[in-house]
This record gives C-alpha cells, sequence and structure tokens, in this order.
C-alpha cells in the first residue's frame, strides 16, 4: 500500500489534535468537519493546537462532507460515537479498497464501522489523552494518555506496524500494538461510566473520583459494567490507572483504593480538568454519547438476562440534564448513589 493522504473525519478534539500533529511533521493531511465555521478557519488561518502539551499552528485542506471527492487508503474517523452510522456512511464511499479506516473514537464503533465496510477493512483504536475543542481553527490538548492500535481480530499485520510506527513517531510515543483491542474498548466503558457520574456534577474529574463519600457508589458503578464485560467473555485492560480487576465483586478493597488513587493522579497531571461529557452538557449544550457508550451495556445486561440499575440510572440521569430536567450538581449524582441503596436492597430482600 502507498502512503497517499491521511483522511481525518471529525477534525474536532481527537481527530484534530492527531491530524495537527500529523501535519506539523509533513504528512498530507485532509479534514473534514460538519462544523462550517470551523472548516472555514481552517482553511483560512489554520488549526491551532494550545495548551501545556504544545502550541503550534498548521495550514491544511478543510471540508465538508458533501464538498469531499477520491479515495483513500487512511481514514481516521474521529466523530462522536452516536454520529458513526451517518458518517461511516459518508465515509465508506471515500474508502479504497484496499484501505481501512481507525476509529479514534470512544465506545465500540469498529462494530458499526465493520458492519458498513468489512471487519478486514476497520482497525481499532483506544484512546484516552485529554483534549478539547475550543473554537473553530482551536484545539486544546491538555494531557497524554493511553494510545492503543489494534486488529478486530487480534492477528499482528504490517499495517498494524506501519500505523503504530507512525503514531509513536509522530504524536504519542507511548502508543502500543495489541491483540486484545476489545479488551481495551472494554475497559474504556467501564471507566467512561465512571467519567459520566462525575458529569452528573459541576465538579472537576479529580474532584468527584477523590471525594470519599461517593466512592462506595463509583465502585458499585464499576463493579456492575465490569460484571458484564466479564459475562460476555471479554477480557478487560487496564489504562492510566483504571485497573478492570480491582473493581471485581471479590477484589481486594485496597487494590480498588489504588486504582482510584491511580486515576486522581493521572487526572491531576492533566489540565483538561472535565470531562467531554461534561463539556457537552455545559458548555456545548449537545447531546451526549451516553447512549452509544453505555447503552451497550445495557442491551448486553439484556441479552444476558441481567440487570443494570445504577447504569441504567445514569443514562436517565444524564438525559435529565441534557433536556433541562435536572443541573449540573451534587445533588443530581446524589440521586444516582439512591439507586446503588436501593438496588443493595433489592439484591437482599
Amino acid at each position: 500500500m502507498t502512503a497517499g493522504p491521511i483522511l481525518i473525519w471529525g477534525a474536532g478534539a481527537i481527530g484534530g489534535t492527531v491530524g495537527a500533529y500529523l501535519r506539523r511533521s509533513g504528512h498530507e493531511i485532509v479534514f473534514v468537519d460538519v462544523d462550517v465555521d470551523h472548516v472555514a478557519a481552517i482553511n483560512r488561518t489554520g488549526l491551532a493546537i494550545e495548551g501545556p502539551i504544545d502550541n503550534f499552528s498548521v495550514t491544511g485542506r478543510a471540508f465538508l462532507p458533501d464538498e469531499v471527492t477520491g479515495r483513500f487508503e487512511r481514514i481516521f474517523l474521529c466523530v462522536k460515537a452516536h454520529h458513526t452510522p451517518a458518517a461511516i456512511a459518508a465515509v465508506a464511499p471515500h474508502l479504497a479498497p484496499d484501505g481501512y479506516v481507525l476509529s479514534l473514537q470512544n465506545g465500540l464503533n469498529e462494530l458499526v464501522i465493520a458492519e458498513a465496510v468489512g471487519a478486514e477493512r476497520t482497525i481499532g483504536a483506544f484512546v484516552n489523552f485529554g483534549a478539547d475543542y475550543l473554537a473553530p481553527g482551536r484545539i486544546h490538548f491538555g494531557g497524554r494518555g493511553a494510545f492503543v492500535l489494534g486488529e478486530l481480530d487480534g492477528a499482528p499485520t504490517p499495517r498494524l506496524d506501519s500505523l503504530a510506527g507512525l503514531i509513536r513517531t509522530e504524536f504519542e510515543p507511548g502508543a502500543i500494538m495489541t491483540p486484545n483491542i476489545w479488551g481495551y474498548l472494554w475497559g474504556k466503558l467501564g471507566y467512561g461510566a465512571l467519567l459520566f457520574a462525575t458529569a452528573l456534577t459541576d465538579a472537576s474529574i479529580v474532584d468527584v473520583l477523590d471525594a470519599a463519600p461517593y466512592r462506595p457508589l463509583l465502585s458499585a458503578l464499576g463493579e456492575e459494567v465490569t460484571a458484564i464485560t466479564d459475562a460476555v467473555g471479554v477480557a478487560p485492560e487496564g489504562f492510566n490507572g483504571f485497573e478492570p480487576k480491582a473493581f471485581r465483586p471479590d477484589a481486594d478493597p485496597a487494590a480498588r483504593d489504588l486504582s482510584f488513587a491511580a486515576m486522581v493522579a493521572h487526572n491531576r497531571r492533566s489540565a483538561k480538568s472535565h470531562s467531554g461529557i461534561w463539556r457537552d452538557l455545559a458548555v456545548r449544550k449537545r447531546k451526549t454519547e451516553v447512549d452509544a457508550q453505555l447503552g451497550p451495556i445495557v442491551d448486553a445486561a439484556t441479552r444476558l438476562g441481567r440487570q443494570v440499575p445504577i447504569t441504567a440510572t445514569l443514562i436517565a440521569l444524564i438525559h435529565d440534564i441534557e433536556d433541562g430536567r435536572r443541573p449540573l450538581a451534587w445533588s443530581t449524582l446524589d440521586l444516582l448513589a439512591d439507586r446503588v441503596g436501593h438496588a443493595r436492597s433489592e439484591e437482599s430482600a
């Protein structure tokens, strides 16, 4: 496969950051985004990366989805999880026969992508670096995090070696390849559930994860998601302080405390104080990825004949905030804590 331009579909926090680094190193990048002002700004003055990690600007070509022409061997899909079905339908005609789509997203979007273009033309990825879209043409890169790549069937391939080399050289030196990409993706669902819980408040990720009164709630939520992960036969992988094994019911409490301490330490090092979920709710006033990210946990539980009451309540509370029925406040997190109490009572009844 020859190295042609890379198509970055979704030039926001994740796609904009990775794309800008690759462009700065001389790679030909084509940015695509649905935000008219963002596309115009990139074409007019370039794409700027700001924050404690780096400050630089790159020039680049940017297009709206219906302006894209041609086929590409390498396409990085970087849209929000709930936009994946529409995005991959638009992307598919631009994928070369021997090309691939790399999912740089949160959730299990590789399933949707593979259904549209084939598993053999899909590469999975797990990313946990901190970045935010600030304004047209401006991305805040607040903290480094795990970057993992893997073929969906776990096989080692030359294209995976090449892609990992590209990411290590140009963006994240610590990027790794894995034969268990699904383990990382399901592991991120467990950590992501904790982040959704923190987004019920106006407090930072660190303040919520480090709040002793809410540790039983967060532990129960982590247990619930990890139990479903185990039940579907996936071995979850840990990263950046989150250790799935510490959230099994029989786990040593000391190991769980160490995991929380490590997650707090990791997030303290980042200038990204709040999650992208919180930013969608508090700043951008738009729908979050809650259904696309946590919905698969509820769906899997249903297939298994099991209940996930805490996760289901968390999803409902996020919808309440989206629709203006509840505030971003500790009192909203208290409602989730109440659900844990009810769940425990129901189990013992």
